[in-house]
């Protein structure tokens, strides 16, 4: 099978993401305050440190915590602070326990519009607007995943063309234009502060 996604940058990973709703979703939740590569390689990490070819959300919840953040934090470590993101993660799979009985496909499966599927996304904790509009862009551009107004739903990251987020990503070179992207817009919010601070100075 030919792999959709190419967010982990190695084979292995990526096919996880593929085939695991729950993965992609924890790659989703760790892809902050580190290289996408490195959040999104992390539920491979941790499926084989469980032992396991692929994540239960009923199973992770269950975890004890301090064995979970332990399992997390061995080299090399799943994120740059893996144990408070051990246990944001036990809390995003309780709540897929609680309200989807352990499976992510059910949160979209039945979605009557994409701003149920945002509405869906954006109360999973961990998951701000701006994560949960990445996430319903990635479902739609790479998994089929098209309720009637998706794209609106997801704002500007469900634009076609665009190269926003990890929803863009296909392979090395969209990569190197959303990072471009990225940092343009560093760049402007520089240029933003240093102009009104110069203004606030001149006052």
């Amino acid at each position: 099978m030919n792999t959709r996604l190419r967010l982990a940058q190695q084979p292995e990973a990526d096919a996880l993401l593929e085939r695991d709703p729950l993965a992609l979703m924890i790659g989703m939740l760790l892809d902050q305050q580190v290289p996408m590569e490195w959040a999104f390689s992390g539920p491979y990490t941790i499926a084989g440190r469980l032992g396991r070819d692929r994540l239960d959300a009923q199973e992770i919840a269950a975890h004890d915590p301090e064995r979970f953040a332990a399992l997390l934090s061995e080299k090399p470590a799943v994120h740059r602070y893996p144990g408070s993101m051990a246990g944001r993660i036990q809390q995003l799979c309780g709540y897929l326990a609680e309200h989807y009985d352990g499976d992510p496909t059910a949160m979209w499966r039945d979605a009557s519009s994409g701003a149920e599927l945002l509405r869906r996304l954006n109360e999973l904790p961990g998951f701000g607007k701006q994560k949960a509009q990445i996430f319903c862009a990635l479902l739609g551009k790479r998994l089929g995943v098209r309720p009637k107004g998706w794209r609106e739903a997801a704002g500007a990251y469900g634009e076609e063309g665009a190269y926003r987020s990890v929803a863009d990503i296909t392979g090395p070179e969209s990569l190197d234009k959303v990072r471009a992207h990225k940092q343009e817009l560093k760049r402007q919010a520089k240029q933003a502060k240093q102009a009104k601070q110069a203004k606030g100075g001149a006052g």
